[in-house]
């Protein structure tokens, strides 16, 4: 597998495998090819995968970040600020290479175009940087979608012994794909709220959230996200939004929306600056939920996040 680049150049190729000895042969060489280079690795797959690579690393795997992605990547949209950047940020100076799997068989529907959006925004997210990141994709198991996306979100393919230049690469069009229309559910109670009923609003989550089932540990959460989705409507979006809660195959789901136009591809994925004032709220709803679907265009903006039941 090559890997030379220029020293600033951002690496993203997706990786197409057959079975689980495909799989450990080939991210095993791209781990042990980046430590051969003294590049700082890590890998963040689902867990029965991070076994197979940390059994193939063997001793050598001690240097490497082994992360679980069905528990840091749970919410496609903390991948990059948390795990990614996170990684990447903490060894500046030189070429970081990472593996990443955001999408396996056992992802749901609803959370597939968020995963789609996240593996295309990785591009403009690491633009310019020397950063390796690996995506492998299950080519007999995943859906043939899934497939054509991942030609569309990387721009170079590794495909049995062929490494090529992805014709299909095309980020922005995969971003604008999956901006779909979320309506909300025929039994959703919603709720105007303006400037003075913040306090208010809040309260109506919480009291749908604890009737719904949601358990009393994940109630501060659902809080803190209504609290600064509903802030960053009076604050961003024409003063003004309605919110809703219902129940949904087994989760809670809550829907902000109002009249703003988010603008940044990036909004609640770029980790803040050191001294940064504000912009953090898109990011702690990523942080706090386990899904974040967000949909803008000229009538406004829709957010909408889960928390399991």
């Amino acid at each position: 597998m090559s890997t030379t680049t220029p020293d600033d150049a951002f690496v993203h190729p997706a990786l197409f495998y057959r079975g689980e000895e495909e799989y450990t042969r080939r991210t095993v060489a791209f781990l042990r090819e980046g430590l051969a280079a003294g590049e700082p690795t890590a890998v963040a797959v689902p867990g029965a995968h991070l076994e197979l690579i940390r059994a193939g690393l063997g001793r050598d795997g001690d240097g490497v970040l082994f992360l679980d992605m069905a528990e840091a990547g749970r919410n496609p949209g903390r991948i990059i600020p948390r795990v990614l950047r996170g990684f990447a940020d903490a060894h500046p100076g030189g070429r970081v290479r990472i593996i990443g799997e955001p999408v396996w068989p056992g992802r749901s529907a609803v959370e597939y175009p968020a995963c789609a959006q996240h593996e295309a925004l990785i591009n403009v997210a690491f633009e310019g940087r020397a950063v390796t990141i690996l995506c492998p994709y299950d080519e007999a198991r995943l859906d043939p979608r899934v497939i054509a996306d991942a030609r569309a979100t990387h721009p170079t393919v590794i495909d049995g012994d062929r490494e090529e230049t992805s014709h299909a690469y095309d980020w922005q069009a995969v971003v604008a794909r999956y901006n779909e229309e979320l309506p909300p559910a025929a039994d959703a109670v919603v709720v105007p709220f303006g400037s003075r009923d913040l306090p208010e609003a809040r309260r109506f989550a919480v009291v749908r959230a604890e009737r719904l089932g949601l358990a009393r540990q994940r109630l501060q959460d659902m809080e803190l996200a209504v609290a600064e989705l509903t802030t960053n409507s009076v604050v961003h979006g024409g003063g003004h939004g309605t919110l809703a809660v219902w129940a949904e195959a087994g989760q809670l789901v809550c829907e902000v929306r109002d009249a703003g136009r988010l603008s940044d591809p990036l909004a609640g994925r770029r980790p803040p600056q050191p001294g940064q004032i504000g912009g953090r709220g898109l990011m702690l709803v990523h942080y706090v939920t386990d899904l974040v679907r967000v949909h803008t265009g000229e009538a406004g903006t829709t957010v909408r996040f889960y928390l399991d039941l």
